[in-house]
């Protein structure tokens, strides 16, 4: 029996306890007022505090909990570095371990799924896990044929206990709004509800990966380990060492986090234009740096993990985003100004100016608009403060445009591997990676007088 649904009444007794425990401080900090402390202050320590709390108990949860908290762990730098810096261990956390499933709920669910002889597939298998998420953890062996295995192993009743989690995160989504500013936090809540089914689908996941590790196999740059076996609640791949990505943002020298940046960059863009599908899971728990060869820094490779969810594009990213984005850059607020409403941005019964949307759009775009950028939580915390200021006009143009739902994971998941580049500080070279893999970013008439050169 899992230990999941068995404690389900402490789960809900402690996701039920955050919205009291945030009108607590809220009362704390009126009391803080009175007696003459600034506004500014007591918000300050009211924010850290509440996310304190927050982040201790999405962590010690798994399943939604866990889940929704890695999902806004990216956003980290995004916050005010006074705020941020005191509970960042926290969120790292959460990208890396969560408290593990016992020995004997593991055994039970591989003697379920793989046959009661299950100890035979394997040489070794190490009963303490190397790695625990939101729906499964992970543990190392070594399978039959002498390959080193990861064997990811599903919680028992996971998919109840991810419904459940984040059907009450969404009724009190207001009350966590003002921790990351400029986040809508109930889309984001909506969205991961719409996936459960897929992510606690291992089969589509091998799928996944199994397509990403064929097609990147030969790749100098990304490491994608292959399917070994999968069933039900147990998927079996071939393992990977590396330096996970949170101890290369917290420790990596300066070449490392830039080389990560580069290749995360690379496989945000070229993972659809080679596969048809988006991984959409870019927390740096789900990426490994690895040694490549001994010629130095260029040599390090990107690995990456976790393919339990996924958007399928098969022509790759939409090339309205490419031509946009091009045409922003150009200048030409009435072209790109269509092209959003025609696409379902701008809605047909709002009218805007093109040029203020031109406006809106070029600083988020600015990574784009030179050869090489370096991604910090200072340019982070600006677009995000840019955007949540009621004041400002960029908030109030931000609330009449509309992210159609195509768009929707595709937006989620840049914005979050953007903040994950902010976490690494890396200097990036966008640019290059948007001319070789972004679909219209370099106009049509381009590409084809490029084609006679390369069949000649």
């Amino acid at each position: 029996m899992s230990d999941l649904p068995r404690k389900a009444v402490t789960r809900t007794a402690k996701l039920a306890a955050l919205p009291l425990g945030f009108a607590g401080r809220a009362t704390w900090g009126l009391g803080k007022r009175i007696v003459g402390e600034s506004a500014e202050i007591v918000g300050r320590e009211l924010q850290q505090r509440t996310a304190e709390q927050l982040f201790k108990v999405l962590g010690e949860l798994k399943g939604g909990a866990m889940k929704f908290g890695q999902a806004l762990s990216v956003f980290e730098s995004a916050l005010p570095e006074e705020i941020a810096g005191p509970y960042r261990a926290a969120l790292t956390k959460l990208q890396e371990a969560a408290p593990p499933m016992p020995t004997r709920t593991v055994h039970a669910v591989l003697a379920e799924r793989l046959g009661e002889d299950w100890h035979d597939l394997f040489l070794e298998f190490e009963d303490k896990p190397a790695a625990a998420a939101s729906i499964g953890q992970v543990h190392r062996g070594v399978w039959h044929d002498g390959r080193e295995v990861a064997v990811k192993v599903q919680y028992p009743g996971a998919g109840e206990a991810l419904l459940s989690d984040l059907n009450q995160l969404s009724r009190f989504a207001r009350l966590l709004g003002p921790l990351i500013p400029g986040m809508d936090i109930k889309p984001l809540i909506a969205e991961l509800k719409d996936r459960v089914s897929e992510e606690l689908d291992y089969a589509l996941e091998a799928q996944a990966q199994q397509m990403h590790a064929e097609e990147f196999a030969d790749d100098p740059d990304v490491v994608v380990p292959a399917v070994v076996q999968q069933c039900e609640q147990v998927l079996v791949t071939e393992w990977i060492d590396g330096i996970p990505l949170s101890e290369v943002i917290s420790d990596g020298t300066e070449e490392q986090r830039s080389r990560a940046g580069q290749l995360l960059a690379r496989f945000l863009f070229s993972g659809p234009a080679r596969t048809g599908l988006l991984h959409a899971d870019p927390h740096p728990g789900n990426f490994r740096l690895l040694p490549g060869g001994p010629d130095g820094a260029d040599d390090w490779r990107l690995g990456v993990l976790d393919f339990g969810t996924v958007d399928r594009l098969p022509g790759g990213l939409p090339t309205p985003i490419g031509e946009s984005l091009r045409m922003t850059l150009d200048g030409e607020a009435d072209a790109v100004y269509d092209l959003l409403r025609a696409e379902g941005f701008v809605k047909e019964s709002i009218d805007l100016e093109p040029d203020a949307v031109l406006d809106y759009l070029l600083p988020i775009i600015e990574p784009a608009q030179v050869d090489e950028f370096t991604f910090t939580r200072g340019w982070m915390r600006s677009q995000a403060a840019r955007v949540a200021d009621p004041r400002s006009p960029a908030y109030q143009l931000g609330k009449r445009l509309n992210l159609p739902p195509a768009y929707l994971l595709i937006h989620r998941v840049t914005l979050s591997t953007i903040g994950v580049l902010c976490q690494l500080g890396a200097t990036v070279r966008l640019r290059e990676e948007l001319e070789e893999w972004l679909p219209g970013f370099v106009p049509q008439e381009m590409t084809d007088e490029e084609e006679p050169a390369a069949e000649a």
